[in-house]
């Protein structure tokens, strides 16, 4: 669930988490490179991290009904290293991810999140592996992102811990266009049409098309 204060804004994602262990995991992990060819990113989702699973066996936290329908997804260190596609973080927003919580993000990785409107924020390595062990001890605790709190809270029905808040990070920058609802830069043009058919006319190269 998002809640926005103004148009595209972002302030607080939360929902059930999925916990996702291990370190640089990379974009071809997330989305192998033979779903690369699509002309569209519809049915991404059916792909994501395919390989992993395939050998898996449905072992996977991506297999596991216990997290089906997750709106976060905490990871550890490096996620999204590698290749710059962006199939991957638009295979996970399709999954139906809305926010993601890590140790640390490739950045180009992070970027094409925010361009999404999927913050990324980032916690220490022990705060993530608790919040981990939490979700997979009680798939239905909810974690919430706030942004304008810079904040991370777990909330549980299980010991050992039922309710925390954590001290999240997340670069100003995203934090601010999050918050004011300028990460959707297609929107922000689309916003004044007139404007835009204006421009058009004036440029001698569009002149003659309808």
């Amino acid at each position: 669930m998002t809640t926005a204060a103004k148009p595209n804004a972002i302030e607080t994602v939360a929902g059930r988490a999925i916990p996702l262990r291990g370190d640089d995991i990379d974009t071809d992990r997330i989305v192998p490179a033979r779903y690369l060819r699509c002309v569209t990113f519809d049915g991404l989702e059916e792909h994501v991290f395919g390989d992993d699973r395939k050998q898996l066996g449905g072992r996977h936290p991506f297999d596991d009904p216990r997290f089906r329908g997750a709106a976060v997804l905490v990871v550890s260190r490096n996620f999204g290293c590698g290749s710059s596609r962006e199939h991957a973080p638009q295979g996970l927003q399709r999954w139906g991810i809305r926010a993601i919580v890590g140790e640390s993000f490739a950045e180009i990785f992070f970027g094409n999140c925010v361009s999404l409107g999927v913050p990324c924020v980032t916690l220490s390595e022990g705060e993530v592996q608790e919040i981990q062990a939490a979700v997979e001890a009680d798939p239905e605790a909810e974690v919430r992102i706030d942004l304008r709190a810079r904040e991370v809270r777990l909330r549980s029905a299980r010991e050992p811990v039922r309710s925390k808040a954590y001290r999240a990070s997340l670069p100003d920058g995203p934090r601010q266009s999050f918050l004011g609802g300028t990460w959707d830069a297609t929107g922000l043009l689309l916003q004044d049409p007139a404007r835009i058919r204006a421009v058009a006319a004036a440029l001698p190269y569009t002149r003659g098309f309808a």
